[in-house]
């Protein structure tokens, strides 16, 4: 049994999609691209997948990742192109490596968001920034099943910046100020979310953005805790192929090329 890795994104309008909503078009996806898929056991056997650390309904990625169990062997590259054809425009699968090694998920250590706050201007957010930065905790409400909870969102932050940025005035939606975040977050339990680390720079810096922010995962992987970076989970899978070049990266490319403005 082969078993393949998979990096895709949520692009533009396919980040409001839930993990519900893209496991219905991966499994669309695979039966249109004919790949010979393991199945479970069992009076409803379903494909082998995998899924990891699933971003949040709402916000974009560039970091999903999850691992098939194929029956016959392909190639990955061949394979990718033909699940990424198969795939809506925005929900790009942009890597593929044969699993190599165990472990995928216990990779997922952290991961890097990108927070665009329209309407607030970057020295405001650099105030938020250094008092939630200085503060010993930070105490955040979460609506769950089971009812609000409470919990300190601050030990989970390994990084919170505020970010230079040199867009052009086509990408800036209007003339208004905009300041942009970057966060690296340790994957917890309870999860410490983006809107969670927002949801405290309201509470020790009365920062609330005018509109919501726009939230992008930019990568996820482990935690180099000496530096504080998040490194690429797929990179030992690529070290142990003996046939994969040392700088490859998929597709990546070709799905940016793909996906909507």
């Amino acid at each position: 049994m082969q078993r393949i890795r998979l990096r895709y994104t949520k692009r533009g309008r396919l980040r409001f999609t839930s993990h519900r909503d893209f496991q219905r078009a991966f499994e669309r996806a695979l039966r249109r691209a004919e790949v010979p898929m393991a199945y479970s056991a069992g009076f409803t056997p379903h494909p082998k997948v995998s899924y990891a650390n699933a971003a949040p309904t709402g916000t974009g990625s560039e970091a999903e990742y999850l691992e098939i169990a194929l029956t016959a062997f392909r190639d990955p590259e061949r394979l990718r192109v033909l699940l990424d054809e198969s795939m809506p425009a925005g929900l790009d699968i942009v890597e593929a490596v044969e699993a190599r090694t165990p472990g995928l998920a216990d990779r997922l250590e952290a991961s890097v968001w990108e927070l665009r706050l329209n309407g607030v201007d970057p020295a405001e957010a650099e105030r938020a920034v250094a008092a939630f930065n200085g503060a010993g905790s930070v105490e955040v409400q979460r609506l769950t099943k089971n009812g609000m909870r409470t919990f300190d969102a601050r030990p989970a932050v390994v990084s919170l910046q505020n970010v230079e940025t040199h867009r052009s005035a086509a990408d800036r939606p209007t003339d208004q100020p905009c300041a942009i975040l970057r966060l690296v977050v340790r994957h917890v339990t309870p999860a410490v979310r983006p809107d969670d680390v927002l949801s405290g720079l309201r509470a020790v810096a009365d920062l609330a953005p005018p509109v919501p922010a726009a939230v992008t995962r930019l990568a996820q992987g482990l935690l180099d805790e000496e530096t504080g970076t998040v490194t690429d989970p797929l990179a030992p899978d690529r070290e142990a192929d003996p046939a994969a070049p040392a700088d490859s990266v998929g597709g990546a490319d070709a799905a940016a090329a793909k996906a909507p403005a």
